[in-house]
């Protein structure tokens, strides 16, 4: 029956018992890595600066003043606690706030000292004071080195390392105004000694150093440097709010650095400035009321003073005492009807400048008080306070952190719509004022009638006494008015109170995280082992164990070959009882198994053709111990040389390669003369010979078939040693004339797709009677395998094992040090380079 060869489809599936067998396997790389990152992490973590995390507690109140609640419209309210809590967590953030708290602790100007692997922050570890002219220029980013020498002098020393080149321009900055600018400064070391009471100008710093009371450590150096400005706003700006709970009027502030003095000095400080300024904004209509009437109050202080003087200057003139009765009855009616009049006038005026305000202007912060102007109509006091309050609110909004900021678009729709109902009371209002200012100039007209029926010198006094005592009320309003604002802005208290200030209590530390970073170099250091031996897997395309073969190819495995630490060729000859050679007994036995399978059985002669992919797979060394194990069981075995191109064989048995099987081919020598003799009973071997140029045209001659027959005629077993398939035809040629043919594969050698082509002819029917022979094969766990050298696989995956039950059937093979080992192949190189 003819036998059909087809090849199923093979799908590569991830050996996975193979990838943890060469985990496994490289456990000292995973050990030495995991080493290397404990060693990282410990450096890392000696250096790493602790950080810090220092809070604080406030509370935001409505604490209004209960003395003057008829005047409320004098103290600026802005929302219920739910909008101020809204309203200091964002001013907190913004970049206003912060840049006052900057400016008051001074905080652009970084202290340092040496540290044990670095510099360190000394914020309030230097024993001085280190003070700037705001009104001057200071160079930025530059160290300047303090050492005390006494409690009475200092050494400062600036290195200017950074200039290159003769001269440098360097940053300046005004921290006055923010104003920046550059300056050549020469290349040089700046060193000077001065008194603490002495005041420092030179081109890169004009201020003064005093001594501030902390413990002097006479002679070590110390570092102030001044900072970008707004780049440790923008840093302080990142300060963690959280309320208690929703709706709640408790804020817990924190901020994490390097020094806890420095954290505490700036949260109870932002605290303070956001009290201060909470206050400031609460007394917002007092501070305008007393500011504008002190304007009034001056006016009004010399417009009295003039009547005053005009009245006594009449008085004496006129050698008049005082009005008569009848006259001082009409003053008295008069002066009740001006007072109303005036105060009239004063609300109607009022009422004109809000309108015109509203009007024309977009900014509203400034709006004046309507207490200032006697008005008590709630709608247009409340409505006013709202819209001073949206004002301010979107004017400190406008600094502040985009993630915190409210929707503009809606404090302008509030504004708009109070402006609205603003200007729609004030015209009814006015109506109503104009009304009630006629009635009282009807009556003040009737009076001044019955003035002019008063004699000449009685109705100048009256008039001129009229004029005193509406300039005496009006101050006197004022007055009131200004008192009134003052008692109210010194008695309100602000809505900000510190619950528990920030404080060193001795704990804080937040990191590093030393713990983490020995566990992430624990992590790391496994997992770059395993990240490099999964690339290894992935991109490994070399078989490296049977059972790859048996995923690329139908054709069988035959058996295992060891790895061979001698020096020859001649494994089984030098060590019969070694589990190499006993690897070669198995493959000796599969081979007499597979005979059994071939038509020729009843041939006596065996023909076992040795091949492989390329050169280097191990070829020759397993045709020599392959007949070396035949002639071991006193069959008698030639072992012929057929790679004509690059002949080997001879070497390994001191013999030469002047004659050979090209001489016999091309008629120039006999068979006898070209058969060699070696040492061993039972074993004959003939070498190529000379290199011809033709190799191919004479394995494919018709002398080839003579020369097989000849020696099927004087030999039992005939073993033919030829070239790589996989680079010239030769050995196809010669498939014909074995009874079986060994594939050599050499493990971590042989590449996946170099078993295309053997495929391809055994699945057209082109080669026949092959096996595959796996060489070189080591059954470390790093293969993923635990096959044994002495392990036979037999055809159709039939297998005979040696050495498997003790040592007592094979010779232990010597092992060497990684030492020796080197010497090894450094010696069997250069016994070859100098042969």
């Amino acid at each position: 029956m003819e036998e059909e060869f087809e090849l199923e489809d093979k799908t590569t599936n991830f050996d996975f018992k193979g990838f943890i067998f060469k985990i496994l396997s490289y456990w000292y790389l995973v050990i030495v890595c995991v080493l290397i990152g404990l060693g990282i992490a410990y450096y890392i973590n000696v250096r790493k600066l602790p950080v810090y995390k220092i809070g604080s507690m406030i509370t935001v109140k409505d604490d209004s003043n209960p003395l003057f609640t008829a005047n409320t419209s004098l103290t600026f309210n802005y929302g219920g606690v739910s909008d101020k809590v809204s309203t200091v967590v964002t001013t907190l953030s913004t970049r206003t706030h912060n840049e006052k708290v900057v400016k008051k602790l001074r905080s652009y100007i970084d202290y340092k000292k040496d540290g044990e692997y670095q510099r360190v922050n000394a914020y309030d570890e230097v024993p001085f004071f280190f003070f700037d002219d705001t009104l001057k220029y200071q160079a930025k980013g530059i160290p300047f080195q303090i050492r005390v020498i006494d409690s009475n002098q200092f050494e400062f020393k600036v290195e200017f390392k950074d200039l290159d080149k003769a001269q440098k321009a360097v940053n300046l900055i005004k921290y006055s105004t923010l104003e920046s600018k550059r300056k050549m400064l020469p290349n040089q070391v700046y060193k000077q000694v001065f008194q603490f009471s002495d005041t420092i100008n030179t081109p890169f710093f004009k201020g003064r150093v005093l001594l501030n009371g902390n413990p002097i450590n006479f002679n070590k150096p110390y570092y102030v440097q001044f900072k970008s400005f707004f780049s440790t706003v923008k840093r302080y700006q990142n300060i963690d709010i959280r309320t208690e709970s929703k709706g709640s009027s408790i804020i817990n502030l924190s901020l994490t650095g390097q020094n806890k003095a420095e954290l505490v000095d700036y949260l109870n400080t932002t605290v303070k400035v956001l009290s201060q300024d909470a206050l400031e904004r609460k007394n917002l209509f007092a501070t305008k009321t007393i500011r504008f009437v002190d304007s009034i109050l001056t006016e009004k202080s010399k417009e009295l003073s003039d009547v005053e003087r005009e009245l006594n200057q009449f008085k004496i003139e006129n050698d008049i005492i005082d009005l008569t009765e009848e006259s001082a009855n009409l003053k008295s009616k008069l002066r009740e009807y001006d007072n109303e009049i005036i105060a009239l006038e004063r609300q109607l005026d009022y009422y004109d400048d809000l309108e015109t305000y509203l009007v024309k202007r977009t900014d509203y912060s400034n709006l004046p008080a309507p207490s200032v102007a006697g008005i008590e109509e709630s709608s247009i006091s409340e409505a006013v306070g709202k819209i001073v309050e949206l004002s301010l609110k979107r004017g400190s909004y406008s600094y502040g952190l985009k993630s915190k900021m409210p929707n503009f678009a809606d404090i302008d729709r509030n504004i708009d719509a109070l402006k609205r109902v603003i200007l729609e009371n004030l015209s009814s209002s006015r109506n109503l004022l104009r009304k009630q200012r006629r009635d009282l100039q009807t009556k003040i007209a009737q009076i001044e009638a019955e003035v002019r029926e008063l004699p000449k010198d009685q109705q100048e006094l009256l008039k001129i006494e009229r004029r005193f005592q509406i300039s005496q009320n009006t101050y006197t309003i004022f007055l009131q008015k200004r008192n009134e604002a003052s008692l109210i802005k010194a008695a309100n208290v602000s809505d900000i109170k510190i619950i528990d200030e920030a404080k060193d209590t001795g704990g804080g530390k937040i990191g590093p995280n030393t713990q983490l970073n020995y566990v992430m170099a624990i992590l790391l250091g496994s997992l770059i082992p395993l990240v490099f031996v999964f690339i290894i897997v992935l991109l490994d395309n070399k078989i490296s164990n049977p059972t790859d073969i048996e995923k690329l190819s139908q054709i069988p495995v035959i058996g295992l070959i060891g790895k061979s630490t001698l020096d020859s060729n001649l494994a089984v000859l030098s060590k019969p009882r070694s589990s190499i050679s006993e690897s070669f007994r198995g493959i000796r036995a599969s081979l007499q198994f597979l005979y059994k399978q071939q038509k020729s059985s009843d041939q006596t002669t065996k023909t076992t053709l040795v091949t492989s992919s390329v050169s280097g797979e191990g070829k020759t060394f397993t045709a020599i111990n392959l007949a070396s194990v035949f002639a071991l069981s006193g069959k008698k075995t030639i072992l012929v040389g057929l790679d004509l191109r690059k002949p080997k064989i001879f070497d390994d048995f001191n013999l030469t390669n002047d004659t050979g099987v090209v001489n016999y081919l091309i008629g120039q020598k006999s068979l006898d003369e070209v058969i060699q003799q070696t040492d061993f009973d039972n074993f004959d071997l003939l070498v190529s010979g000379p290199v011809p140029p033709n190799p191919s045209e004479l394995l494919m001659g018709e002398t080839m078939d003579a020369f097989i027959d000849e020696l099927k005629k004087r030999y039992d077993h005939i073993v033919l040693d030829t070239p790589p398939i996989g680079l010239v035809s030769d050995a196809v040629n010669l498939f014909k004339y074995s009874d079986a043919n060994l594939y050599l594969v050499r493990q971590n050698y042989t590449k996946n797709g170099m078993l295309g082509l053997i495929n391809e002819k055994y699945q057209k029917g082109e080669v026949s009677n092959i096996s595959f022979v796996l060489n070189y094969f080591e059954h470390k766990a790093k293969y993923g395998y635990g096959y044994g050298y002495g392990y036979g696989y037999g055809y159709g995956y039939g297998g005979y094992g040696y050495g498997r039950y003790g040592n007592g059937y094979h010779e232990l093979e010597k092992t060497y040090s990684w030492r020796k080992k080197i010497k090894r192949k450094i010696k069997k190189r250069l016994r070859k380079l100098f042969k």
